[in-house]
């Protein structure tokens, strides 16, 4: 049992018509975890994550996937802006290579700059205070990269 770790493009064909994807962004200290419904429409934050080791960590959200009947993961993978990939990409990547030891589910990687910025933007815009914001910014960052997905899941399907 080994997962694909694929692209949005390339996992589009390969999605069964429904069922959620969960959305991760992956933290040093926290992953932010967002869910789709089953027509993967709209991406919501569901919780956040306090990481403590890969095994009790990669336990949870599996354990969320399953309770969502989940088909298939979205990991956010931090491109520099130059659209080099640095330290953390290369950890992303390893936690991928690791959850996809664990699962069937295919793990896509989506291209993530900015959207802690963009979701940290948003939340000041709608004078959130900075106590709440701590408290939602990694898993409305996972709803960020899961909705990008989704959109971009969406328009393969209706353009090909």
């Amino acid at each position: 049992m080994v997962a694909a770790i694929i692209t949005v493009t390339d996992a589009a064909p390969l999605l069964p018509p429904r069922g959620g994807l969960i959305g991760l962004d992956l933290g040093t200290k926290t992953i932010g975890v967002a869910s789709s419904d089953p027509d993967r429409r709209i991406a919501a934050g569901v919780e956040t994550v306090a990481r403590k080791q890969f095994t009790p960590d990669a336990q949870r959200l599996l354990a969320l996937a399953a309770a969502r009947g989940a088909v298939g993961f979205v990991l956010g993978l931090p491109v520099n802006m130059d659209g080099s990939e640095g330290p953390r990409a290369q950890a992303s990547r390893a936690f991928a290579r690791n959850l996809a030891k664990l699962t069937e589910l295919p793990i896509i990687l989506w291209d993530e700059r900015l959207s802690t910025a963009a979701v940290e933007r948003d939340m000041i815009a709608t004078d959130m205070s900075r106590a709440r914001r701590a408290e939602v910014v990694d898993q409305q960052a996972a709803a960020f990269i899961l909705q990008g997905a989704l959109d971009r899941l969406r328009f393969i399907a209706e353009h090909g």
